[in-house]
């Protein structure tokens, strides 16, 4: 089915647009907080892709909750053609996960965290209505199974170890043309500096009005991902309320400020360049920018190289801290991959005069692993990863990485250390297909004489009914 459409139809637009787009924005402000649980879903494959599912991918390095440039502004080629081209209700696609969230974490000052849950979602996004509008709608909800009253903060429950459930994602997509499309309400995104964060048991979701494109071949011409955006609101991932983008930044009470984003990504072969801003008016504008390249050394072995930096300062009314800031942070990366095995070193530094913080997403930094970040002002890190997924127990891979990071600038705090260790298991075939284990353990130790050894175990159980 070609997706462009008749002169008609496309005349037709403009009204469409703004009446379900009014209609949209006000059910999403005034709707009550009630609950489902999570999409993403399986839709309709086209023949010419219907073996992308059983393609062998690269090892990745990226950590839980870590969003790249060049998985920013939108799915992949791939995705975007499925999502394009599916019909209104009879393409109706449906997503229910369930999760089980073990995590016992036990801190510097020796006192402990310890919660265990069960939840998940389950959402929907239909086709495209007159080749043009889709509607989504997901709900989560995280239920304590385990979690002891003076054991809190795990993230995985809402303070006090309390269940939540609400309707994170609802939604309105408009096809403006093949390769443009228009989101309004709330919804995931996934950026550097504004994602999903998706590491516990919900993601955050956010209010906004998004627009993404998709243009070019990034096999011959070169590919082009651009995105621009208002967020208004987000909701954190253990929140069943959607507050202020400044507010949730840690802007005092009664401050209400949104965040502009602009940005985009050109990728090429193994080339990808991008960068990104964000602006919050007296809040904080952030900078990110990020370039990867990739080459064979032998027909077995290809090494794999990137850059980063970020750079973060306060603006106009200084009502973040009350006082202005500048930080910045650079990270460069190797890796060497070889069938299922990719070795990893990267460094990164910071500086300025304040920590680099992401109120509103995982860290991008190379050096951000499982608990620490290596962002303090003033600290450089060195990191060393060694990760395998095998080819003889198909969905099975491990890794295990260690960070060495300096003392910060600030006298009264000290230098960290942090070892990990992983393993996965996702069942891709077979009567558990749709099912993954995984178990990630930390301990991290900080010069500070005082202090005890951090130690971090996460237990996870995912599944994803296949037949959906």
């Amino acid at each position: 089915m070609d997706i462009r459409l008749n002169p008609e139809r496309r005349r037709a637009r403009p009204a469409l647009l703004a009446t379900t787009a009014s209609c949209l924005l006000a059910g999403s402000l005034a709707m009550p907080d009630v609950a489902l649980a999570q999409t993403a879903a399986v839709e309709p494959v086209r023949e010419e892709l219907e073996t992308l599912d059983d393609m062998d991918l690269e090892p990745s390095s990226l950590e839980q909750g870590q969003t790249g440039m060049q998985d920013s502004f939108g799915p992949s080629r791939e995705e975007w053609i499925r999502e394009t081209r599916r019909k209104a209700f009879e393409d109706t696609k449906f997503d229910v996960q369930a999760r089980t969230f073990y995590l016992d974490r036990d801190k510097y000052d020796n006192s402990e965290m310890e919660a265990w849950a069960l939840g998940g979602s389950a959402g929907l996004k239909t086709g495209y209505f007159r080749e043009f509008f889709a509607f989504g709608a997901t709900g989560y909800t995280s239920q304590k199974l385990y979690g002891p009253d003076d054991k809190d903060g795990t993230g995985l429950l809402a303070p006090g170890q309390e269940g939540y459930t609400v309707l994170g994602e609802v939604y309105g997509e408009f096809l403006l043309n093949q390769d443009t499309r228009l989101t309004l309400g709330r919804r995931a995104f996934d950026t550097p500096y504004i994602n999903k964060n998706d590491a516990r048991m919900t993601p955050n979701t956010f209010q906004a009005a998004v627009l993404q494109g998709l243009y070019g071949d990034s096999k011959d011409t070169g590919e082009w991902r651009v995105g621009a955006g208002y967020f208004d609101k987000i909701k954190e991932r253990t929140s069943e309320d959607f507050v202020s983008m400044a507010r949730d930044a840690g802007a005092p009470a009664g401050v209400e400020r949104g965040v502009y984003s602009l940005g985009a990504n050109y990728a090429l072969g193994d080339l990808s360049v991008g960068a990104i801003g964000y602006y919050s008016d007296d809040i904080i504008g952030i900078f990110y920018t990020e370039a990867k390249y990739a080459f064979a050394l032998s027909d077995d072995w290809k090494l794999r190289t990137a850059l980063q930096y970020s750079d973060q300062s306060s603006n106009g009314d200084n009502l973040l801290k009350g006082t202005s800031f500048d930080s910045n942070q650079w990270g460069a990366k190797a890796e060497l991959v070889r069938g299922g095995a990719l070795f990893t070193v990267a460094y990164t530094d910071a500086g300025g005069n304040a920590n680099m913080q992401n109120p509103w997403s995982g860290y991008p930094g190379y050096t951000s692993v499982q608990v620490e970040d290596f962002n303090r002002d003033g600290e450089s890190a060195w990191l060393a990863r060694a990760g395998y997924d095998f080819k003889s127990v198909k969905g099975l891979g491990i890794y295990a990485l260690y960070v060495d990071g300096s003392d910060p600038s600030s006298p009264t705090e000290y230098s960290r250390k942090e070892a990990d260790f992983n393993v996965q298991w996702k069942a891709s075939e077979g009567p558990l297909k749709g099912l993954m284990v995984r178990l990630r353990y930390a301990q991290v130790s900080q010069a500070d004489p005082a202090s005890d050894d951090l130690k971090d175990l996460r237990i996870m159980v995912f599944y994803d009914p296949p037949s959906l």
